[in-house]
């Protein structure tokens, strides 16, 4: 069974090449070779690599000089320095600038396994340190809520002047926008934030399977009860009850929810012991409650009871300025998780979702960048790969006002260009921001946004 770890060998010597990557591959280990250091570059940009194995002395580039673009480029890649006894000084140097180690020649086998599990024991390490920073960082920033948008950054401070109460709140918003990030924020920053997040959908559940769901049953309560089982408003004590899809619950389950909440108390099905609660509800719904009372499927007590903070997640298209950092993070991550080495997103594929309307909004962004991920090619995400992009048609002016013409020659300007904006405003004569205004203003749409 192979070692998840890769190992490049750069090295000009064909037998130097040859016997290490033997020995390394006897291990257990991937291994490429490349025997000069513009091959290890190519190699780099299909490729992540755990460690490289970089000989000092090459013509044309030498070890020193692929060392600084390998820093520069994954400054976490361990780079070990291949050198003879004679170039021991150059290697020291090489450290100094970044290298991991260095390795004299002839090898020792023994030597060899030893340095790399130490590496890719302080790999590990670090990687754990890091997703435990991230995760740290993560309850800091409200739960991984990425946002620069003025629109996100008040729904960012009712977050926090609600976390400290234990009043109910009623998170709207579009499938999508990411309401169950903003109810775990509220409970991460919260003074129950030690104590459980319990979530349930209610628009996944029958009216008869959400009542065992929320209340729980005891054993022999109906057929298939063969055991005591605890819902989720016991497994919620001391933290917070998250109820997502509110505006699905049904009329009697409705009755039901109203009157745990006001009492405190419940009883799991087919039992007569009371269990007392201490909770605090949060609920969410992509429903307009308020037309739902009017039409009688939503009981307007329980909202009352529910809404008494209500805050509202925008869609993404209303923030379209989150998108670039919402892209970079969702790249970040995916990138790290399917273990490739895509690190960048070209100009065109962010003027693509600029340009892109987000019906599906945070959700179909986030497939978007782990499908783009998935089939890429390369170290960057470009506008083909996201599952939107289709090419402009024809547009053909309705009238001849300065307006219109104004449109219509935008239009033009962007079909010639195949919508590249960049390009775009330079012929224009305009900035971005400019043109970006533009398209708001007479409402243009590519025909995947339309």
């Amino acid at each position: 069974m192979k070692k998840k770890a890769r190992i490049a060998i750069v090295d000009d010597e064909e037998i130097v090449r040859e016997s290490l990557a033997g020995w390394l591959q006897m291990d257990g280990y991937e291994v490429d070779q490349a025997s000069s250091a513009e091959a290890a570059l190519e190699l780099l940009k299909a490729r992540r690599y755990n460690i490289i194995f970089l000989d000092i002395k090459m013509p044309g580039m030498d070890g020193i000089e692929l060392l600084g673009h390998l820093q520069q480029d994954d400054p976490e890649l361990a780079v070990v320095m291949i050198t003879a006894f004679g170039s021991i000084d150059t290697a020291v140097l090489a450290m100094k600038r970044g290298a991991h180690d260095y390795l004299l020649k002839p090898f020792d086998p023994a030597e060899i396994s030893v340095l790399i599990e130490r590496i890719i024991g302080h790999q590990k390490l670090a990687e754990e340190n890091e997703i435990l920073k991230e995760q740290v960082q993560s309850r800091q920033r409200l739960e991984s809520l990425v946002s620069g948008s003025a629109a996100m950054e008040k729904v960012f401070e009712l977050i926090l002047s609600v976390a400290e109460t234990d009043t109910s709140v009623l998170i709207t918003g579009e499938t999508g926008t990411g309401k169950g990030l903003v109810a775990k924020a509220i409970h991460a920053q919260s003074p129950r934030a030690a104590c459980p997040f319990i979530a349930v959908n209610c628009g996944a559940f029958t009216e008869h399977l959400l009542e065992s769901e929320l209340f729980g049953h005891e054993k022999g309560a109906f057929t298939g009860a063969v055991h005591l089982r605890k819902g989720r408003f016991e497994l919620a004590q001391g933290g917070t009850l998250f109820l997502d899809e509110v505006g699905e619950v049904g009329m009697k389950m409705q009755i039901d929810l109203l009157k745990v909440l006001d009492e405190k108390h419940f009883y799991r099905v087919g039992g007569s012991q009371r269990i007392d609660l201490d909770f605090r509800v949060i609920a969410a719904t992509n429903r307009n409650l308020a037309q739902a009372i009017s039409e009688g499927s939503f009981r307007q007590d329980l909202f009352y009871r529910l809404n008494v903070i209500a805050i509202h997640v925008p869609p993404l298209r209303e923030r379209k300025e989150d998108i670039p950092i919402l892209a970079k993070h969702f790249l970040k991550r995916f990138a790290r998780e399917l273990n490739k080495p895509v690190d960048k997103i070209s100009r065109e594929a962010f003027d693509e979702m600029m340009l892109h309307d987000w019906p599906g909004n945070v959700r179909e962004l986030e497939n978007a960048i782990e499908r783009s991920v998935v089939i890429g090619q390369g170290r960057e995400i470009g506008a083909t790969s996201l599952p939107f992009y289709q090419q402009e048609q024809a547009y053909v002016p309705q009238d001849r006002s300065i307006q219109e013409m104004e449109k219509a020659h935008i239009i033009e300007v962007l079909e010639d260009l195949s919508w590249n904006i960049t390009r775009s405003a330079a012929l224009l004569g305009i900035d971005r921001v400019t043109l970006y205004n533009r398209i708001k203003k007479y409402g243009l749409k590519k025909p995947s946004d339309q």
